[in-house]
C-alpha cells in the first residue's frame, strides 16, 4: 500500500486504518490519520494556501485533519468521538466512496452488528450443557456468546457479582456466605437440571472390595486418618486422594456432606484437581485413587466406579437417576444458572432455550437429570 501525507493540521480527525485490497476504513486509536489504497488519492483541494496532498510514499500515513481557516472551508474527516467520523466535503474518487459505502452497509445489515456478547462462566459441570446451548443459539439466533469455566462455581458467582459476566454457572446453591460477601447483589438462581457428587475410585480399589463408604470413613480418609484401603475392607494399597479445589461446587457439596458446613473442613495437603475431566483422568490412571466427581462424569466409564454412601442406619444409597431425583442420595445437587436480578435480554433468551424441551434434551444428553415435565413442574416449559 502507498500512502500520501497531507500537511493539514491535526485537530479534528480520528485515526483510521484500511485494508488496501478493499479500501475499507476501520477506527483506530487516536486522531488525524487515515490510510487509503494508492489508486484512491484524495482531491488536492483548492483554496488559498491549501496543501497539495499529492506526495505518495510507502509506509506512512495520510494525515486528515482540520485545515487552516484560509483553506476555503475544505474539510476531510471530523470526529465527534473516538471511532466515529463523517466525510464532509471530502472529494475523493467515486469508486472509493462506493467501496466504503458497501462495507458500511454490510456491517449495518449484519445481525451481529450491534449484538452485545452474552458472557457465561462458572461450573465445569454445567459447562457441557451451556456450551452446546450456545452453539445452537449462535447458529439459529445469531447470538454472540462466550462460555468459560474460570474459577468453577465460585468464579461464576463472583463474576455475576462484579458484572464481568451476565450468566454464572453453578453446581452448588447460593450460600448465605455468598449473599453476605456480595450484599449488594440480588442473586437469582434458575435450576436447569440435577446431578450428584460421587466419590469415585480407581478400578483396582473397586475390584478389591470397596463398594461404599460411610460419612465417617470418608471423613477419616479426607483428613488422613485412614491411609490404606485395607482399613476399609479393600486392597493393601495406599490411598491417593485427588481433592477438588476448595470453592468448586463439587467440593462444597462434598464438604457439606462431611461437616455440615464447608467452613468446618480442615486444610489438607492432598493433590488438587480442577475440572471434572482432570479428576476423572487422574483417578483412572492412578492405582488406589479416589476423588469427588460429578456423577454424570462417572457413568459409563469402566476405568472408574462411583461408591455408594453408607448411611447411619446401615443402608447403602448408590447415586442413580432415581436417588438423585428423590434426594435420598445425600450428595444430590441442583445445576444452576445465576443472574443479578431476574434474567433479562440475551440471558433470558439463553435460559428460555435451556428450559425448553430442546434444552432439556441437552441436559439429559450430558448425563444429568432434566427437570420434570408436567403441570406445575418448576422451571419446565
Amino acid at each position: 500500500m502507498r500512502n500520501a501525507e497531507c500537511g493539514m493540521r491535526n485537530d479534528g480527525g480520528v485515526r483510521f486504518s484500511a485494508r488496501s485490497a478493499e479500501g475499507s476504513v476501520a477506527p483506530g486509536f487516536s486522531r488525524g490519520y487515515a490510510r487509503i489504497p494508492n489508486d484512491f488519492a484524495p482531491h488536492s483541494g483548492a483554496g488559498n494556501g491549501h496543501p497539495s496532498c499529492a506526495a505518495m510514499r510507502r509506509d506512512e500515513n495520510l494525515s486528515f485533519g482540520q485545515p487552516p481557516a484560509e483553506a476555503g472551508g475544505y474539510r476531510s474527516f471530523a470526529a465527534t468521538r473516538r471511532g466515529s467520523a463523517r466525510a464532509s466535503d471530502l472529494r475523493i474518487d467515486g469508486r472509493f466512496v462506493r467501496t466504503i459505502s458497501a462495507i458500511v452497509l454490510s456491517l449495518l445489515l449484519s445481525p451481529l452488528a450491534f449484538a452485545a456478547t452474552l458472557r457465561v462462566n462458572g461450573s465445569t459441570t454445567v459447562n457441557a450443557v451451556a456450551t452446546e446451548a450456545a452453539e445452537v443459539l449462535r447458529a439459529e439466533k445469531k447470538m454472540a456468546i462466550t462460555v468459560d469455566t474460570q474459577g468453577g462455581s465460585s468464579g461464576g458467582i463472583s463474576g455475576v457479582a462484579d458484572h464481568s459476566i451476565e450468566l454464572g454457572m453453578s453446581s452448588k446453591p447460593i450460600s448465605d456466605d455468598d449473599r453476605k460477601k456480595f450484599s449488594g447483589v440480588n442473586f437469582v438462581s434458575t435450576m436447569v437440571g440435577q446431578d450428584a457428587v460421587a466419590l469415585v475410585v480407581s478400578k483396582d480399589v473397586w475390584e478389591g472390595g470397596v463398594k461404599s463408604l460411610s460419612r465417617q470413613q470418608a471423613r477419616d480418609i479426607y483428613e488422613g486418618k485412614i491411609t490404606n484401603w485395607k482399613q476399609v475392607g479393600g486392597p493393601d494399597r495406599r490411598i491417593v486422594f485427588f481433592n477438588k479445589e476448595p470453592g468448586r461446587g463439587t467440593w462444597e457439596v462434598f464438604a457439606h456432606w462431611l461437616y455440615g458446613d464447608p467452613k468446618k473442613a480442615p486444610a489438607t495437603s492432598h493433590r488438587e484437581v480442577g475440572g471434572n475431566e482432570e479428576g476423572r483422568t487422574k483417578v483412572a490412571s492412578t492405582k488406589g485413587a479416589i476423588t469427588q466427581l460429578s456423577f454424570a462424569w462417572a457413568e459409563g466409564d469402566a476405568r472408574i466406579h462411583a461408591l455408594g454412601a453408607k448411611l447411619d442406619d446401615g443402608r447403602v444409597i448408590v447415586p442413580s437417576s432415581s436417588t438423585i431425583a428423590d434426594h435420598s442420595y445425600p450428595m444430590s445437587r441442583p445445576l444452576l444458572f445465576v443472574t443479578d436480578g431476574a434474567p433479562k435480554g440475551e440471558a433470558k433468551v439463553f435460559l428460555d432455550f435451556v428450559l425448553s424441551p430442546r434444552g432439556q434434551s441437552l441436559v439429559k444428553k450430558h448425563g444429568y437429570l432434566p427437570l420434570p415435565i408436567g403441570p406445575g413442574a418448576a422451571g419446565a416449559k
